[in-house]
C-alpha cells in the first residue's frame, strides 16, 4: 500500500506561533468600543433565550442595539473601518 504525504511543509503553521502586531493590536484597540457593545447586546438577548422578555428586558435589549449603532458610527466615521492604524 502506498502512502499519501504532502511534500512540502505546512505554509500556515508558523502563523500560530506568532504574536499579533502592533497594527493588529492597535486595529483591535480602536474596534473595542464596537466590540464591547456588541457583548452588551448578546448578553441582552442571551438572557431572553429560555423566557419572554419583560418590558425591561425589552428596553436593556434596544438601549444595547443604540450603543451598537454608535459604537460603529463612531468608528466609522474615525475612518478606521478596514484600515488599521499603523504605529
Amino acid at each position: 500500500m502506498k502512502r499519501i504525504v504532502a511534500v512540502q511543509a505546512v505554509v500556515t503553521a508558523p502563523d500560530f506561533d506568532r504574536e499579533p502586531t502592533a497594527a493588529e493590536l492597535g486595529a483591535i484597540e480602536s474596534e473595542m468600543p464596537v466590540i464591547t457593545a456588541e457583548l452588551e447586546l448578546l448578553d441582552a438577548q442571551i438572557v431572553t433565550l429560555d423566557r419572554a422578555p419583560s418590558p425591561l428586558d425589552v428596553r436593556r435589549i434596544r438601549r444595547a442595539r443604540r450603543r451598537v449603532l454608535v459604537a460603529r458610527r463612531e468608528l466609522t466615521n474615525r475612518g478606521i473601518v478596514g484600515a488599521p492604524e499603523v504605529a
